[in-house]
């Protein structure tokens, strides 16, 4: 049971606030829900708080595309109304309409 309500959803395309990379939300964790080797090694000044949902993205940036686990303090809106080229994007979701792509129920 979520804690707090997540600020993002399923489906919306975000940006990180410090990184240059976007991607859409796939799975939200209500609360930090990797490992503390993982957590560790964020540089402690910059260690976001594990009391906060967590989002699994379809990353991209301008070299690759990945998964990433991003806080929710470090996430933005993306308002560019762009789509994300990850290939997976396809595979998870429906077509992109204002900033989210629908998740049509495809959730897993």
């Amino acid at each position: 049971m979520l804690k707090k309500s997540a600020k993002f959803s399923l489906g919306q395309v975000v940006k990180h606030r410090v990184h240059p990379f976007r991607g859409v939300v796939f799975d939200i964790d209500a609360t930090f829900d990797n490992t503390d080797e993982w957590w560790e090694s964020i540089p402690e000044d910059i260690r976001p708080v594990k009391d906060q949902p967590f989002y699994h993205l379809l990353a991209e940036n301008d070299m690759s595309y990945y998964v990433a686990y991003v806080s929710e303090q470090n996430l933005l809106q993306d308002d560019s109304g762009e789509p994300v080229e990850h290939p997976e994007v396809a595979e998870m979701f429906g077509p992109l309409a204002d900033g989210r792509y629908d998740v049509g129920g495809q959730m897993h």
